[in-house]
């Protein structure tokens, strides 16, 4: 018997390609958050073949949100850890203080990217005009 849960019956469910391809990202990554327990497989198939939900597929497109912010594997493991928490209790305060830091820090690391991105497009710029 396994311990990994099953999907819901009214589930859809999906291959490691499909989720690769809804996310945009590479199976090796996938399989690598998977590795580190990011992104469990919600189950496998009798051949061994990872099976994914559209719960999984939500909890991808954070991650993958946290990817370009420059969030460490443990910090995109911390985030997820506190919104599940938040959805299992709205009123959990020390969830929803750790969730208020990870905005906190997603702004400041959102503003630093900002800035990068404009001292980008004047180096653009300037090279256009040499």
């Amino acid at each position: 018997m396994t311990d990994t849960p099953t999907p819901a019956a009214d589930e859809r469910t999906m291959h490691i390609g499909d989720l690769a391809e809804a996310t945009g990202l590479s199976q090796r990554t996938i399989r690598h958050y998977d590795e580190v327990g990011l992104l469990p497989a919600t189950t496998r198939s009798e051949g061994g073949f990872r099976i994914y939900t559209d719960s999984d597929l939500q909890r991808m497109l954070v991650i993958r949100s946290m990817k370009p912010l420059g969030f460490t594997l443990e910090e995109m493991g911390e985030l997820l850890d506190t919104v599940d928490a938040l959805g299992l209790d709205k009123n959990n305060a020390a969830a929803r203080a750790r969730l208020s830091e990870f905005i906190a820090q997603a702004e400041q690391k959102r503003a630093k990217l900002a800035l990068n991105l404009r001292r980008a497009e004047d180096f653009i710029q300037d090279l256009h005009s040499k």
